[in-house]
Parts: C-alpha cells; structure tokens; sequence
C-alpha cells in the first residue's frame, strides 16, 4: 500500500484550514522569537562581554537573516508543512537523512517549549508563593504542557489568537522596558556609556567573547523558521511570506537591541548577570515605583507563548513528514471535526512530557534548542543551492547565491566547540540524536509491516 493510500486508509482525508493573512503570520512570528529568550538570557550574555551587551544580539540577528533568506525561497517554492524536513528531503531525497533533520527541527522545538514551561512554572510558584520544590515546578510545568497541548488540539485558530493575546503581552513587557530605560536616559539616570565596555568574563579577546555571547543569543532569534511549518495554514504563503518573515525579524531585532541598551544603562553587568530574572532587575532600578508582581505576570505570559508556538510548530512538522511518506502515516491524521492533527500533537507532548520531568535544566535545553537549530540551518542553505535545479510553475522568491553560502558557514562555525559552548549541550544533543536513530529503525520497520500485502 503506497503512503498516499495508506494515509486515506487510515482516515486522513482532510486538509489542514487556512486561516492565516499576513497578520496574523507577523504576529505569529514575533511571538515566537520574542519570549523565553530575551526574558531569561540577557544577562548571562552581559557576564560573556559587559556592556556591549547589545552586540552579541546584533550578530546573532545577522545570522538568523541570512538562513531566513534560504527558508524565503523554500517556503515560497514549496508551500507545504514540514520545513526543513521537507527541503532536505527533496534536495537530497535520502530517508536517514530527512528523518535526522526532522527529529532536529521537532526536538529543538520541544526543547524550547519545554524550557518555556519550566520557566513559567518557577514564575507560577515565586508569584503564588507555592512550595518552591523542584517537585511543585515540575508539577506545574507538565499541567502547563497539558494545557498547551488542549489549545493545540482544539484548532489553529483558536491557538492563533491566544497567540496574538499573549504576544501582545509580552510585548509590552519588552515595551515598558525599553520605556523605562529611555525615561531614566532622559531624566539622567543610568549610564549610557556603559553599552559601549567591553568587559569579558575570561581572558578573551573581544572577538572570542562576542561569539561566545552570541551562541546564548542566538536562542533568542530562533523561532522565525517555525513559521514555515505553517505553510498550510497561510492564505496565498508564496505572496505573503517574505515581506511578513522579514518585517518580523528586523521588528524583533530592533526591540533586543533596544532592550539591551536600556537594561545595560540601568543595570551593571556584574549585577545584570546574576539570578534568572534580569529583566525584573531593570524594572527595579528604574521604576522602583512599577509593580513587580506584574512584571512577573507579563514574563509568565511571554514563556507561555513560546512553549505553545513551539508545540503548534512541532505537532505541524510531524503531520507534514507523515504526509510525505518520511513518517508513518499514522502520524498524519487529522481531527475530522477539529481538522488539527491530533495524533502528532500527542506524540509531541508526550516527549515534552519526558524533558520535563527527567531533563528540566532551563539553560541546558535552550543552549541544546540553539545548536541542533544551528546544524538544522546549515543543511537548509545547502538545500537551497541544491534546489536550484528544480524548477516550479509559480513564481517564487529567490534569494542572491551568496546568502546561503555565508549562511551555511556561519551557522557551521556557531555550532562548533570552538565557542565556548557548555559541553553539556552537545551531550543532550546527542541524546536526543541517537533516540532519533532508534527511532528511525522503528519506523522503517512499521512501515515496512504496514504495507504487507493482507
């Protein structure tokens, strides 16, 4: 039985519901690269090099632009859920390989929505005043998942407008800091020249520094590339996606650097880097006046965006690999009254599960989210050039030849040890690879059974 057929056998004969314009898509992207990131990882990159604080995000923006132009030409070529997964897989069609990435893409986005539901339960318990045990935070953060996984299942238009509250929200969060650093600017509080020292934390030069900076901000800028797994639900995606995909990226670029400068001006490194909770610490020195309990809220608000856009991102790239015959097909159903898929959303919460109940460290998993993003992007600029050679009816953006050649050695050279990245990292990474490997065989083996003949 041919995958198509297995899929109609199965009952998957609906398609997902286009209920995305270009702004919900904005919003959608901004939401997903604003959060968890900005939130918890401005100051340990102040310990990496003092007050250039803003820089770092400068480079790691730079970086994600230049894979944003590679994903610009595939999305707008090929119009369809899966994302990497699904250029790998057509530009060099071996199955190991396209599993391997899809595993990638699916663990970095699980990843990310786990560490955003561990954040948001530690935020929970300090605003309640709960038993602070890694017990309670665990227990909150799976009752979190769950709650995710509900809003996911229940239809990407209902998780597109909690999708737009909680980006508003969390904007405005990022809004008021920037407010309060520029009111202090005016009224001479703060130090503005402190945004230009450069102070490492080691005995490194200001290049090495940046970098090692950059690899913790880059966490920061990922999300952009969920977008294209929503492909399927975008009205006319080959029009909209490029101008919506960059405007979201240069909105968000923006908003960090301003951040940056405003928390740096209030806030010296030293004190910037120490604790969870940078961002309250600039609320603090300069509205000390600002009630912190909301301040509190809004970054609750801002994790929970990103573990559900993560989750929808997740779900979405299993449906679409079940689709293309790389999964199995099982995996493609979809809801015949809700029209989401609800097998992958199950499955997908199901490792979250998993993380956060046995993994939990919130810097580890988003440095792991960073670097398998990093290998996963250096394959897509190489698909793009790979890709040339298929030609498609409609008109497409294409991105100058240039672009995904830096792209890829860029992202090639962010991912290597050479950074100063935490060991650690590579080691989940590589757990979470090999489990990708085993399961691999698992499901050559499945749908090898599948399609015996009865």
């Amino acid at each position: 039985m041919k995958d198509g057929k297995m899929a109609e056998h199965l009952g998957e004969t609906h398609e997902l519901k286009r209920v995305m314009g270009p702004g919900l898509l904005l919003l959608f992207i901004v939401g997903d690269i604003l959060g968890t990131g900005i939130y918890a990882l401005t100051g340990q990159v102040a310990a990496e090099v003092g007050g250039v604080v803003w820089l770092p995000f400068l480079v790691a923006f730079a970086v994600a632009l230049l894979t944003a132009f590679s994903y610009l030409e595939l999305v707008t070529k090929y119009p369809k859920a899966a994302g990497a997964a699904l250029y790998t897989h057509k530009a060099f069609g071996i199955h190991f390989l396209t599993f391997l990435v899809a595993f990638a893409v699916m663990s970095s986005g699980i990843t990310s929505a786990s560490t955003a539901s561990r954040a948001f339960a530690a935020n929970f318990v300090a605003s309640t005043g709960l038993a602070s045990g890694g017990l309670t935070i665990t227990l909150v953060a799976l009752a979190f998942i769950a709650l995710v996984a509900v809003v996911n299942f229940r239809g990407v238009g209902e998780s597109v407008k909690v999708n737009v509250l909680l980006t508003v929200v969390e904007l405005s969060g990022l809004l008021i800091i920037i407010g309060i650093g520029f009111w202090a600017i005016m009224g001479g509080q703060g130090d503005v020249s402190r945004a230009f020292t450069f102070q490492p934390a080691q005995d490194h030069g200001l290049f090495w520094s940046v970098i090692a900076g950059t690899t913790l901000a880059f966490f920061a800028m990922v999300g952009f590339e969920d977008s294209v797994n929503m492909a399927e639900e975008c009205k006319e995606p080959s029009r909209i996606f490029p101008k919506v995909l960059l405007g979201g990226l240069i909105i968000t670029g923006i908003i960090y650097v301003l951040v940056a400068i405003s928390a740096i001006t209030l806030v010296p490194a030293a004190d910037l880097g120490e604790g969870e909770t940078p961002l309250l610490k600039v609320v603090q020195a300069g509205a000390p006046g600002f009630p912190i309990s909301v301040f509190g809220i809004i970054t609750m608000f801002a994790v929970a965006n990103s573990a559900l856009i993560n989750m929808m991102m997740a779900s979405r790239l299993i449906y679409g690999m079940a689709r293309e015959g790389v999964l199995p097909a099982l995996l493609g159903r979809v809801h015949a009254k809700r029209r989401t898929p609800y097998i992958a959303i199950l499955f997908t919460t199901s490792i979250a599960v998993l993380l956060i109940t046995f993994v939990g460290a919130v810097p580890a998993l988003g440095g792991t989210t960073a670097l398998l993003l990093l290998c996963v992007f250096a394959i897509v600029n190489i698909a793009v050039l790979v890709l040339r050679k298929d030609k498609v009816e409609h008109k497409h953006f294409r991105t100058p030849t240039i672009v995904p050649v830096l792209g890829a050695i860029s992202c090639v050279f962010l991912a290597g040890p050479w950074t100063g990245r935490d060991p650690i990292q590579y080691t989940i990474a590589g757990a979470l690879i090999a489990v990708g490997i085993l399961f691999w065989f698992i499901t050559v083996r499945v749908m090898k059974t599948s399609v015996q003949p009865a």
